[in-house]
């Protein structure tokens, strides 16, 4: 059996490949005849410009047909894909590039990866590509051969490098596998139920686990066509429903989509299933959503280095505030102190195994040992509980992590920016609740004096707007003396978010 992801991709495509794979806003279409030849081509480029099977490419380009053809040509010639977020700023960027150690960058015309300050980075080594399909990628690429064979890897080959972090230290790499990948894609593609008829509506960004392994594997997979939209807007969305029948979101979509009068059951006549991940969805959106169209959300439970873990069903009961069940071949528990399995209904951590979990992180051997137990469980650094009904239920979150309009938003890194700041002795930055975003980002400042107010917030949302990605910058700023700490010198988060659960009350 080939165990190229991209092989089993196409064992899946419609046998007409004029089938449409790709519907853009403006009703220009890509077939899967087109999927094939530019997947080719493009493998043929990067094999031209020098890439290996087991080298890396590192891609950080905005949503188009052409970055989805990338990322399959990567998987065809059993290159590993790195994807990054757009938003990335220069700083950012130097690390992972020089902690991946990417034989190919491919990146917007506009990216900082072209700046002066990248000149360790040869020009040979870099090639572009815009929201509009532009750039040296795609330049003359109807005269590059379109035949290409897929390349067959080793059975534990890394199709992708995914950048991740906890609450301290750098990002990590998790190295996921064609396997990881595969077996998530056939889970997801059985328990959602997908038909050759579906049509799914993707308004995801595809430098996540969310649109990327969740969205387009499925759809591919399925052999089936995507509305394929640059990101989200309402009007857009409310467009776009009548001719889709799946599709899939973070809370913040749902939330906002409830907050126009024209979303009502007559936009969903024609769907089956909405589907929520990246963050928690709050049972009041889940019930007035089923309130509004008659559709229950169905919520998964997934991460970067596990791809999705459980879900809810697609037929019987989907339980607000439950993200389900695991997924086929994969076990989960809750573990307490020294990894001893708990009662059910026990909060608890929680573990998983199975074929979706990913090898390790990338070069950071010490830290995969540490987030593995001896039984090959990762430690996913959640907690939560099971129900007599075995539905996985998630109470918080062990790390620091926030999780701001679907994207992940890691403290330290923020808060070594804003301490590099003159006049800033210290800070922590904390995610409190948020209507639209789910939790908003603050940062506790303190200053080197008492009485720190002096500060301008502008100014330090101006310079925390210099180093990073914008849905990292705080949105609101505090200044206190001191920070509250426990008999350790702990730094007390728990109680900063008590004290600012409200900061965001006033949005109505």
């Amino acid at each position: 059996m080939h165990v190229n992801l991209y092989a089993l991709f196409e064992s899946r495509f419609p046998k007409k490949r004029d089938e449409t794979f790709l519907q853009l806003k403006d009703g220009e279409g890509f077939c899967y005849a087109d999927l094939e030849r530019y997947s080719s081509q493009i493998a043929n480029r990067i094999v031209n410009n020098g890439v290996r099977p087991g080298d890396r490419v590192m891609v950080q380009v905005e949503k188009s047909p052409l970055a989805v053809f990338l990322y399959l040509a990567c998987l065809k010639a059993g290159v590993i894909y790195i994807p990054l977020n757009t938003a990335y700023r220069a700083d950012e960027l130097e690390y992972l590039y020089h902690d991946a150690e990417p034989r190919l960058v491919v990146c917007s015309p506009q990216s900082p990866f072209l700046d002066e300050t990248f000149d360790f980075l040869p020009s040979t080594n870099v090639l572009t590509l815009d929201s509009a399909g532009d750039g040296t990628l795609s330049d003359s690429l109807d005269a590059v051969s379109a035949e290409f064979e897929t390349v067959e890897p080793d059975a534990d080959a890394i199709a992708a490098i995914l950048y991740t972090s906890g609450t301290t230290g750098k990002p990590k790499g998790a190295m996921l596998t064609h396997a990881n990948l595969a077996s998530n894609a056939l889970a997801l593609h059985s328990l959602w139920g997908f038909r050759t008829d579906d049509v799914l509506l993707h308004v995801l960004p595809i430098f996540h686990t969310h649109g990327l392994f969740v969205g387009i594997n499925t759809t591919v997979l399925n052999g089936s066509k995507m509305i394929f939209l640059p990101g989200f807007n309402t009007r857009d969305i409310i467009k776009s429903l009548p001719r889709a029948t799946v599709m899939m979101g973070v809370p913040t979509f749902y939330s906002r989509l409830l907050r126009d009068s024209r979303f009502d059951r007559s936009q969903c006549a024609h769907m089956r299933l909405f589907i929520s991940g990246s963050a928690p969805l709050t049972n009041k959106t889940f019930t007035a959503f089923q309130a509004r169209t008659g559709f229950a959300i169905l919520e998964r439970y997934g991460m970067t280095e596990t791809n999705m873990i459980t879900s809810n069903p697609l037929n019987g009961g989907r339980v607000a505030g439950s993200v389900g069940k695991p997924l086929s071949g994969v076990q989960i528990r809750i573990c307490g102190q020294g990894g001893c399995i708990i009662n059910q209904g026990e909060i608890g951590d929680i573990e998983v195994r199975g074929p979706n979990v990913f090898q390790g992180y990338w070069r950071n051997p010490d830290k995969t040992l540490t987030e593995f137990r001896d039984d090959g469980f990762f430690k996913t650094g959640d907690l939560g509980y099971i129900d007599e009904s075995g539905y996985l239920y998630i109470v918080g979150r062990s790390k620091d992590l926030i999780i701001s309009g679907g994207f992940n938003v890691y403290p330290k890194e923020i808060e070594s920016v804003l301490n590099r700041i003159d006049g800033v002795n210290e800070s922590a930055v904390i995610g409190v609740p948020h209507r639209d975003y789910g939790e908003g980002v603050i940062a506790v400042v303190v200053g080197d004096r008492p009485n720190a107010g002096y500060f301008l917030v502008d100014d330090i949302i101006c310079e925390a707007k210099q180093h990073l990605a914008g849905y990292k910058v705080p949105k609101k700023v505090y200044f206190l003396d001191e920070l509250p700490r426990n008999a350790m010198g702990k730094v007390e988060k728990a109680r900063l978010r008590e004290i600012h659960r409200d900061a965001f009350a006033d949005m109505g």
